[in-house]
């Protein structure tokens, strides 16, 4: 693989200098379009903006909003000035918010007015009383030292704070002189960005990734779905997001191809977006493909010009796989897999696998990525067809947490593997599969449980839309199973109709013990499942029906 030496900047600009008119960035519901040339200039606006603002090489801003047209405007505007741009969880909430402000050391913070329930003005000027005083840019807050600025993305002015029209007119108020001598400083493997683990597991840690990360991440990853010019990606993930930022943006990019972008995730606008821009290519978890496939105006979209695209986040249904290759015509839709820390992709499917490989399995390393399997106890890499912890090496390893060496080094050992936490298996063809997280496997009497098996099987059963296992603590047996199932409109379905579904199929202590009917799971902002509030509501539903365990 040739790696890509260099910055998001700089890459930019060798795109403006082959394409100044093509578009990079759109938005179908409004018809806001930016060429490469356009963004560029705009970028330069903003860094230099930033700068005389005060801020410095080096410095962190955050940002808490959703994809709004600025938002990639700030993520290279703070590459191009040397700074780290810290991606807030739009769902976050106050506490989660102070934790990621006091820990990431913000220097400023980008933010909209909110999103759904939250709102985002009224949540820093609670943890920030010192804005309706202080001179903007001169914040002197008590619980977070380093933040100085707080920058309002949108027109509307809000006493203490920057709007990012304002940085946009310092800017071009600004010469160019001391913006290049920074760009001019800068190296590939300085930190660009700092995403917080999703917390679907454990405390969020800042997982520091550099150009070199997610440039190359990018570019493998559009190479394995033929990306070119010629082609305009429909991105409604999350930009806060590795799916939205580095399998969007930064594949994108190394790609010269074409950004269709959403605020939010919508069905009803994705199909409009991908009908009205021609999009051949669009990207969500299984749960937004499956919720554009069952939207009533489904059928009213032209969605012929599609060939590929991503899904990822969790397992695909082998269904709704079936329906997207053929309803949606994206044949060379891929797979990815792989965790923040890993920036973040380590196996993509390729366009050209059979359905059985894109549902079966999350493909193969992609290329300069090396990838293992290995024991959770003994760290020895595992031969083909047995389970072991998902580890790999190669550019895209993060530099680290920040501020939290230990947790670095438990995560990337001394020979330089990262390990995920994920359990998996590799098959003969070179192609992985993911069995579940390791603090996911179920132990039950001293049985090994791998839930994604368990759902795998039960996504057969007529009637099941979707169906996520989890383990239910025991005094008996440590573990049992439960299942929390979704099920088709008008299905009807009993726990004594799944447990019978199951016998004679699957081990008798695979069988769900506890199956619960609902109508949705908790997930993350990004889409992903989180099954230890799975794991605590399915204890709580145990003690009040009184039910043993």
């Amino acid at each position: 693989m040739e790696y890509i030496e260099s910055t998001l900047g700089a890459v930019l600009r060798e795109k403006v200098q082959t394409q100044p008119d093509h578009d990079f960035i759109v938005y179908a519901d409004r018809d806001l379009r930016f060429t490469y040339a356009e963004f560029d200039k705009r970028v330069d606006e903003m860094a230099k903006g930033f700068l005389a603002m005060g801020l410095k090489k080096g410095d962190h801003i955050g940002i808490w909003a959703t994809n709004v047209p600025d938002w990639n405007t700030v993520l290279f505007a703070s590459a191009r000035a040397g700074m780290v741009l810290v991606t807030v969880n739009t769902a976050y909430k106050t506490h989660e918010l102070e934790y990621l402000m006091q820990q990431s050391d913000l220097a400023a913070i980008c933010i909209i007015d909110g999103y759904r329930d939250s709102d985002y003005i009224a949540m820093i000027n609670e943890l920030v009383p010192e804005l309706k005083t202080a001179p903007r840019g001169h914040l002197n807050s008590a619980k977070f030292p380093c933040l100085k600025s707080v920058i309002y993305i949108g027109q509307v002015k809000h006493r203490g704070m920057y709007s990012l029209a304002e940085i946009l007119l310092l800017g071009q108020h600004t010469d160019d002189a001391g913006l290049r001598q920074i760009e001019a400083s800068l190296d590939t493997n300085d930190v660009v960005n700092m995403q917080y683990t999703s917390g679907t597991t454990g405390f969020p840690k800042g997982v520091m990734l550099t150009h070199r990360n997610i440039l190359n991440n990018g570019l493998g990853i559009g190479d394995n779905q033929r990306l070119s010019p010629a082609d305009i990606v429909c991105l409604p993930a999350p930009l806060f997001h590795c799916f939205g930022l580095v399998l969007g943006m930064m594949a994108i990019l190394t790609h010269g191809s074409t950004a269709a972008m959403l605020e939010w995730f919508d069905p009803l606008l994705v199909l409009a977006t991908v009908q009205k821009e021609k999009c051949t290519a669009v990207y969500g978890v299984p749960t937004m493909f499956i919720a554009e496939l069952n939207h009533p105006m489904f059928k009213m979209f032209d969605l012929t010009s599609l060939r590929t695209g991503i899904m990822a986040g969790s397992p695909c249904p082998i269904e709704a796989m079936r329906q997207v290759i053929d309803l949606m015509h994206m044949k060379e839709v891929t797979i990815c897999y792989g965790l923040t820390e890993s920036s973040p992709v380590m196996t993509q499917t390729r366009y050209d696998d059979t359905l059985e490989v894109k549902v079966e399995t999350v493909g193969r390393a992609l290329p300069g990525v090396e990838v293992t399997i290995r024991d959770p106890e003994t760290g020895a890499e595992c031969p083909t067809g047995i389970h072991g912890e998902f580890c790999c090496r190669g550019y895209n390893s993060m530099k680290g947490y920040y501020k939290m060496p230990e947790a670095t080094a438990k995560c990337i050992d001394a020979q330089g593997w990262l390990h995920s936490g994920d359990l998996g298996v590799k098959d003969g063809a070179g192609n992985f599969r993911v069995t579940g997280r390791i603090k996911d496997m179920i132990i039950r009497g001293g049985e090994n449980i791998y839930p994604k098996e368990i759902e795998d099987f039960l996504y057969t059963m007529p009637g099941i839309r979707d169906v996520q296992i989890v383990g239910i603590a025991s005094k008996k047996y440590g573990e049992e199973v439960g299942a929390f199932i979704i099920l088709h409109k008008d299905a009807k379905l009993t726990e004594e109709d799944v447990q019978d579904f199951c016998r004679g199929q699957i081990s008798r202590y695979k069988i769900p013990k506890f199956i619960f009917f609902v109508d949705g799971f908790p997930l993350t902002a990004s889409g992903k499942i989180q099954k230890f509030l799975l794991r605590d509501q399915g204890l709580k539903k145990v003690e009040e029906l009184g039910l043993s365990t």
